[in-house]
């Protein structure tokens, strides 16, 4: 497989406007991920909806291509880019890795693109880790994962992603929102309007399901910070500061 790297970001986030541009440590949220993502050895683009993003990663020495600031979701924006970037098809594998993960391990890119060559039956691949306690379980904020798991290869066919409760003693996976995509379920999965359950749950990893896309999850050992809210911000940058 030839996998590219697009990380989608705008300037418009809800809780935390502004926010790719936000500084850690001296640089921009969005350089951090990008700059993560490159050491992972695969081509790496960003998919910025802002005029603003775009001059942050070109100053830095990468490629980002301007989308239409009003399209409805990171999916869309990546399809945008993908067809500006590589209208011939040459890649065959893209990766969707998330602008507010600034100290996401290049591992985990690598992750997805492997999960996709392994099950030839995988139209998407994404990630999931363990819960990090308790209270994970019946928070909706916590995304959670049921997944028909090989617990030698630690990976699996994913049956239902929720925001609900889920009981019982075994392991709630948490899901990571990352994903791997064949090229042409991502033209399928963007074609397709909103699902019911999409809507019910406000996940758009349903619509997939519901289309009939095979999803697959691989178990990785820690979530990555995600920057979703001031707090967080704070925590990015107090991880910044302990690592200078």
């Amino acid at each position: 497989m030839t996998p590219l790297i697009l990380i989608p970001a705008r300037m418009a986030a809800t809780r935390l406007p502004g926010k790719p541009l936000a500084d850690i440590g001296g640089r921009p949220m969005i350089v951090r991920a990008w700059q993560q993502a490159c050491a992972s050895g695969l081509p790496v683009a960003v998919a910025a909806g802002d005029a603003e993003i775009v001059s942050a990663i070109q100053a830095a020495g990468g490629q980002a291509v301007l989308t239409d600031p009003d399209l409805p979701s990171g999916s869309d924006r990546i399809r945008a880019a993908v067809e500006a970037i590589d209208p011939e098809g040459r890649h065959d594998a893209i990766i969707n890795l998330q602008g507010d993960m600034p100290f996401a391990d290049p591992g985990l890119a690598l992750a997805c693109a492997a999960l996709l060559e392994a099950e030839p039956s995988c139209d998407i691949a994404t990630l999931v880790a363990t819960e990090s306690g308790p209270s994970d379980r019946a928070n909706p904020d916590v995304v959670k994962a049921v997944l028909a798991l090989d617990e030698v290869a630690m990976r699996g066919r994913a049956l239902y992603f929720t925001r609900s409760t889920l009981y019982g003693d075994a392991p709630v996976w948490r899901h990571i929102g990352l994903y791997g995509y064949r090229r042409e379920a991502l033209m399928r999965f963007c074609a397709a309007p909103p699902s019911p359950l999409e809507r019910r749950e406000k996940l758009e990893q349903l619509r997939a399901l519901e289309m009939g896309l095979s999803i697959w999850a691989a178990v990785i050992d820690q979530a990555p910070l995600s920057v979703d809210n001031p707090a967080d911000l704070e925590a990015a940058r107090a991880l910044a500061a302990s690592r200078t």
